[in-house]
């Protein structure tokens, strides 16, 4: 089957299986766990936080000059809600990529298990080219290097422009890493992955972008609203189980569109396989006779 009608195919299976009551839970189960750690995290934190990061945005040389223009653009309120609002931007990455990283390593395992029971992938082979300290450590270094980019470029996301490009693009790389790897690893080889992966490299990557570009909605209302800022607790409990819903759906359709690509894989190495054995007894045939 050709990628992109494969790709389309896939988003149909992931679109209608996000409805299925299992794959509901499924969010939520995440979605809990990272919402009760991160909401105690911030209890304890908010206040001191808010301290360090108000001294550090009204003494450092980069930053100081951000509060003196809003105050200089008539917004005389400035000092009492910048802390507040550039708390709530460095935690909305934070927040968003150890939600990827516990749906990836935890979710989507089960994910690729329930849809193997499937009539239509039930025939595939295991061939454990991964195991769990491997998707651990894939996904720590994966989840390390997207911080970093976010880090780097946090400063210009709200440049009109960019606000539109860059997170769907760090959120689809990280999302098209983890969810390749994990779903192929229990029933891929290395060298399976390997070349699926550089096989279907674009498509998967856009993939990623899309189901980022589908993430950025939840970060730009969060990131953007005074209404957001106000109510955080709530907003961001809300964003949080749609980014939650928005991972599974990425994970069944990455599920969908490797298995498939695996099975296509292998038929055509068998059938390579099977070519090869019929010339060389072809090439026997006339010795022996």
């Amino acid at each position: 089957m050709d990628s992109m009608q494969q790709v389309f195919k896939s988003f149909g299976l992931a679109l209608v299986g996000t409805m299925h009551p299992k794959m509901l839970w499924l969010s939520l189960q995440p979605f809990l766990i990272v919402s009760v750690l991160w909401g105690c995290l911030i209890w304890f934190t908010w206040t001191p936080a808010l301290e360090v990061l108000s001294i550090f945005l009204t003494t450092s040389i980069f930053t100081s000059w951000i509060q003196d223009g809003l105050i200089w653009a008539g917004f005389e309120n400035a000092r009492a809600w910048i802390a507040p609002l550039f708390f709530v931007m460095l935690l909305i990455p934070l927040i968003s990529i150890s939600l990827l990283v516990f749906i990836a390593f935890t979710t989507v395992p089960t994910i690729v298990k329930m849809l193997t029971r499937q009539h239509a992938y039930r025939d595939i082979a295991k061939k454990k080219g991964g195991d769990l300290f491997g998707s651990f450590i894939y996904t720590i270094w994966s989840a390390f290097i997207c911080l970093a980019l976010v880090m780097l470029t946090l400063p210009v996301w709200w440049i009109p422009p960019l606000v539109a490009v860059l997170p769907p693009l760090i959120w689809g790389w990280l999302t098209m890493r983890l969810m390749s790897y994990d779903v192929l690893a229990q029933h891929a080889s290395p060298q399976e992955r390997d070349t699926l992966l550089h096989q279907h490299r674009w498509p998967l990557l856009a993939m990623g972008i899309i189901s980022g570009m589908l993430g950025a909605v939840p970060t730009f209302f969060w990131a953007t609203s005074a209404l957001a800022l106000v109510l955080f607790p709530i907003v961001s409990f809300v964003a949080l189980w749609i980014y939650s819903l928005i991972f599974v759906f990425a994970a069944l359709w990455f599920a969908h569109y490797l298995l498939e690509a695996l099975k296509e894989l292998r038929s055509v190495e068998l059938d390579r396989s099977l070519n090869i054995e019929a010339r060389v007894i072809d090439m026997e045939l006339p010795n022996h006779g």
